[in-house]
């Protein structure tokens, strides 16, 4: 009997010896009262500065954002109207491809189906053509005046190539005759 007092002992020796730094430290906490932190008043305004200037980043960053996305927006209608006026001449050929005469219709038909979706591409980005009803000098560009009974004055008589805009934005003018 007193050889298992013995081992008894060394084996409650051995848990308090295999016990880590943190457990102790937390059975010494339990036991003890909790205490309350002093705050230092050169910490407490460090922390006050660090506190407003991490707000003041925080709100340059959300202005910075707010700015950047709104140029990105701006600039959008610009640049794909940069873009489609580059495509301009691509489709007055082929519009001028389509008015020709061609004997192959399987020809004609694959140039009108590039046509019908280069137009419906348009479409998308929002371009449209300008009307060709009533001379307006801000939509159209008359390089000729001509004597017609047909039309009343100011009125288009031929439109030489069609113009085209993005919302009120022209990119390009139409050419036109006008009558006297």
């Amino acid at each position: 009997m007193g050889h298992e007092k013995n081992e008894d002992e060394i084996l409650e020796k051995k848990e308090e010896d295999t016990k880590t730094p943190d457990e102790e430290n937390a059975e010494e906490s339990a036991s003890a009262e909790p205490e309350t932190e002093v705050i230092e008043p050169e910490k407490e305004d460090e922390t006050a500065k660090l506190k407003d200037q991490l707000m003041r980043t925080m709100a340059e960053y959300d202005n910075y954002r707010k700015r950047t996305a709104k140029e990105k927006t701006e600039m959008m209608p610009d640049i794909t109207a940069r873009v489609v006026g580059e495509f301009l001449p691509v489709l007055d050929n082929l519009e001028r491809a389509l008015a020709a005469d061609c004997t192959d219709e399987s020809y004609k038909k694959g140039v009108q189906m590039i046509y019908d979706s280069f137009i419906e591409t348009l479409d998308k980005l929002g371009v449209e053509k300008v009307p060709t009803e009533d001379f307006d000098p801000s939509m159209h560009q008359a390089v000729q005046q001509v004597q017609s009974e047909d039309h009343e004055s100011g009125k288009i008589v031929t439109v030489f190539q069609n113009g085209y805009r993005i919302g009120s934005k022209v990119l390009r003018f139409a050419m036109v005759s006008v009558a006297q």
